[in-house]
């Protein structure tokens, strides 16, 4: 099976561009063999960005303003596995900072969202992204830098501000995505970072599962007895 295609993602900033999914993963499913992906692990998203910058619409198509925190829940099946994540998109105003940052800890994937016809709404993501990485560990987080409202920038206006989200997204190790609500592609993005993130998780359950079978046939001598280490 393939991974979703999109068609929103600049290819020169994109970090994951393959179609299919890891030959790894699919043998796992298929032999039911994903650990705790699909039966206990939830996975956590968090969208961060400026007040008005289009965040709620990256996962939510029917709009509304959030105060402070908003949460929701969604349930996908990937290769035939259940699979859930953890929404929460905060508030980009500066007095709900302080309890928005509370809920950071532990998110994988973080997008971090812009308005394409707002410079300084690009600028800000820094912080937006420093404020993130300050819960999480930045070697093991899927990011992402979406820029929103495509559809409302003018071409010449579009191609200025990409180039210089490009190069942010660049330093900021994470993939550039540019998404209109009018055409679908907020939807397209949402699958597609569901659908990395459900087979990043898969591929980290076998390699622990992988540890534990090394770990089964490791014998320690104390005293000249064995103990077995499970």
């Amino acid at each position: 099976m393939s991974l979703p295609k999109v068609h929103c993602f600049n290819k020169g900033a994109a970090l994951n561009t393959e179609d299919e999914f890891h030959g790894k993963v699919k043998t796992a499913c298929l032999q039911q063999r994903t650990g705790t992906v699909g039966r206990f692990k939830i996975s956590k998203v968090i969208v961060v960005g400026d007040l008005a910058v289009g965040k709620t619409y990256v996962f939510d198509k029917n709009y509304k303003a959030t105060i402070g925190v908003d949460f929701e829940m969604e349930r996908f099946e990937v290769l035939g596995v259940p699979f859930s994540l953890q929404l929460w998109d905060t508030a980009g105003q500066e007095r709900f900072k302080c309890i928005a940052s509370t809920y950071y800890r532990g998110a994988q994937p973080v997008i971090i969202v812009f308005d394409l016809t707002d410079v300084a709404s690009l600028e800000h993501t820094r912080q937006w992204l420093e404020d993130a990485m300050k819960e999480n560990d930045p070697t093991s987080v899927l990011l992402f830098l979406v820029g929103t409202k495509k559809d409302l920038s003018s071409p010449a206006q579009y191609t200025l501000i990409e180039q210089d989200a490009i190069k942010l997204a660049d330093q900021m190790k994470a993939a550039y995505w540019a998404v209109s609500t009018l055409s679908g592609e907020m939807l397209e993005f949402f699958f597609r970072v569901t659908s990395l993130k459900f087979e990043a998780n898969v591929l980290a359950e076998l390699e622990k599962s992988g540890s534990r079978r090394i770990g089964e046939v490791v014998r320690k001598y104390i005293k000249d007895h064995p103990i077995l280490i499970c």
